[in-house]
């Protein structure tokens, strides 16, 4: 037997030197990403955990019944809570989001049926990335200079205004983008059958799409509960109990920013009770949109 015959080439050898030195290279490559990203997962895990751990720690013990059925206290006082931050807080977040998600609904509707091609809809989305990139900041110095300087008072409604216009941007981008997700398939099997195009969108598309449109809707409703610029040149703050939205209102997050930075204890107490508050509720808040979201695939 010839076995020299049966020996590779010095190519074939050359070749899979070659492809084994590559495929080593790749491995490492591979490891060295892989390591990096578990180090930056690590990192950001470790910051949270430590922001969430130190909330707790400091948030729980001022929880007490107190804190939900009295008015927020003078300084040095042991005696009250944020029950009138915690209302003015849920009916400004309540009113911007019923009046915010109809609009974004609707708008995100038009982009995904009737605006891929025509000149509006690509105005509206540029507009909506603006409005989706803008800092909250801006929008309540918009709203202050539309609304409050020229009715010369803060008030509840201005906040309202200023929290729907973060609403919208947000539902308007969730909207159109669950909708597009839609096989068309199902839209022509609805025509096929001499459905107007407003009943496919109701009664098929829309159906079809609900758990994302509500996902986005939650996920707007978080992001607004814990925004403070907006609310501090607008519905400004109350020390009261106050359910009119014509007059200056409080709202946790501002409490939180005013009794955070003092030097009394008390205030100090109550501003970390609250950011507990917040913290769980946008947390709650995630959880629903995420179980929304895989309850949809």
């Amino acid at each position: 037997m010839n076995t020299a015959a049966s020996m590779p080439s010095p190519a074939v050898v050359a070749l899979r030197a070659s492809r084994l030195s590559k495929h080593a290279q790749r491995k490492r490559v591979n490891a060295i990403a892989l390591v990096l990203s578990l180090s930056a997962m690590a990192f950001g895990l470790f910051w949270l955990i430590w922001i969430l751990f130190e909330t707790v720690r400091l948030g729980i013990g001022g929880l007490s019944l107190s804190l939900f059925t009295q008015m927020t206290p003078p300084p040095q006082d042991e005696n009250g809570g944020l029950a009138n931050a915690i209302f003015g807080s849920v009916t400004m977040v309540t009113l911007a989001t019923a009046l915010g998600t109809p609009i974004g609904v609707l708008a995100g509707i038009y982009l995904a049926e009737y605006g891929q091609k025509g000149w509006l809809g690509s105005v509206t989305r540029f507009i909506n990335d603006i409005l989706l990139a803008a800092p909250s900041i801006v929008i309540g110095l918009f709203i202050y200079s539309v609304v409050v300087a020229r009715v010369k008072s803060f008030s509840g409604w201005a906040g309202v205004l200023a929290l729907a216009l973060i609403v919208i941007p947000v539902v308007i981008r969730t909207t159109e983008n669950m909708l597009s997700l839609i096989p068309n398939a199902l839209r022509e099997a609805a025509y096929a059958l001499g459905t107007p195009k407003w009943k496919v969108i109701m009664t098929v598309t829309l159906k079809a799409a609900r758990a994302g449109v509500l996902t986005g809707i939650l996920l707007a409703l978080a992001r607004i509960a814990g925004e403070t610029a907006p609310l501090l040149f607008t519905a400004l703050s109350n020390q009261f109990w106050t359910s009119d939205l014509g007059a200056p209102m409080a709202s946790l997050p501002v409490t939180i920013f005013k009794f955070a930075m003092s030097p009394y204890e008390n205030w100090q107490k109550l501003a970390w009770a609250g950011v507990f508050l917040i913290t769980m509720g946008v947390l709650v808040l995630n959880v629903l949109a995420r179980t929304f979201l895989r309850n949809k695939h």
